[in-house]
């Protein structure tokens, strides 16, 4: 397959520029989760196709480069990961099938096609031993098979399409889309408790970087369409950091529900799996490149009137 046409004059080293215009066409993998849905309905002049799984499964092969040839993208966007911590434990095939083969199949693709890919990875490849936020050149260390399984993505990404990959680690995903495989988001989790319980205990011992799909999604699209954009991994989180105890807080004060939740130390852990302790992301390389997401209790706020209705995201750039 030739190079896109908004892709074919740029000369991609690792060093040099890899955005595209504003009307790239984005095949976009994994559409129903949570920042799938965000991107959905970033406005744009971009021309975006958004195959359903069926059409697409991205532990094929032959349907990554079929889809390839069908579409011929300028940008492939995967969202689509095994993210369900705990269970990566026990199903650690499958996660490192989707999380590690699946994007090597899926840069490799791009490598062909001449199309930018980007993908999506998590604070989890960090220990959490460092206490203050950890920034692009840290060094990972996963504690667990999912962060494990996703620093493997990073390191496939990197290496089969080392001019044409842009990683992205966030924190603390949630959307209007929601987390089917956990459930439902974190937030809308702690307002059904609320509704069955006056007294909630919240971890009080991990430190994240809470992150609005809504405010996520559209700096994406201004990241890749940026023209001072290289390859390489890149953090967009939400600014700052809270305790998982001081963000429900936060969700029953913006909310007004009356409801006492107590702090309780699990010293980062579910079973014998270990989570890191303080896993806050700093947009060192974005923000160089003036783009940065807003504070994490204006995103809460983003998302809750965008819940009621009155929200609408702004432009992408």
């Amino acid at each position: 397959m030739g190079e896109s046409s908004s892709y074919r004059s740029r000369k991609c080293g690792s060093s040099e520029s890899v955005g595209i215009s504003a009307s790239m066409k984005i095949l976009l993998i994994g559409k129903t989760g949570q920042l799938g849905g965000a991107i959905l309905k970033v406005p744009g002049s971009h021309v975006l196709v958004a195959p359903d799984r069926p059409e697409l499964d991205i532990t094929s092969r032959e349907q990554i480069h079929a889809a390839m040839a069908r579409h011929r993208p300028d940008v492939v966007i995967n969202t689509a990961a095994f993210h369900n911590v705990p269970l990566c434990e026990d199903r650690f095939e499958d996660a490192f099938r989707v999380n590690c083969a699946a994007v090597r199949d899926l840069a490799r693709a791009c490598e062909s096609a001449g199309s930018l890919f980007v993908t999506f990875s998590t604070d989890y490849v960090f220990d959490g031993l460092r206490g203050t936020p950890y920034t692009e050149d840290d060094r990972p260390a996963p504690l667990q098979i999912y962060g494990l399984s996703k620093l493997s993505g990073e390191f496939y990404a990197l290496s089969a399409a080392p001019s044409r990959s842009v990683v992205i680690r966030t924190c603390g995903l949630y959307g209007i889309s929601g987390a089917r495989s956990k459930g439902g988001n974190f937030v809308d989790n702690r307002l059904r408790d609320a509704q069955k319980v006056r007294v909630l205990e919240m971890t009080c011992e991990q430190s994240v970087s809470p992150t609005f799909t809504g405010d996520l999604a559209p700096a994406v699209m201004a990241l890749i369409r940026n023209p001072r954009l290289s390859s390489g991994i890149y953090h967009l989180v939400n600014e700052g950091g809270c305790t998982w105890y001081e963000f429900t807080k936060a969700i029953f004060e913006t909310t007004g529900v009356d409801i006492e939740v107590r702090p309780i130390d699990r010293g980062g852990r579910t079973g014998e799996m270990r989570r890191p302790l303080y896993s806050v992301l700093a947009n060192t390389k974005a923000k160089r490149m003036g783009i940065a997401l807003p504070h994490w209790k204006v995103g809460l706020s983003n998302y809750l009137r965008e819940r009621s209705g009155n929200y609408r995201p702004g432009p992408s750039a």
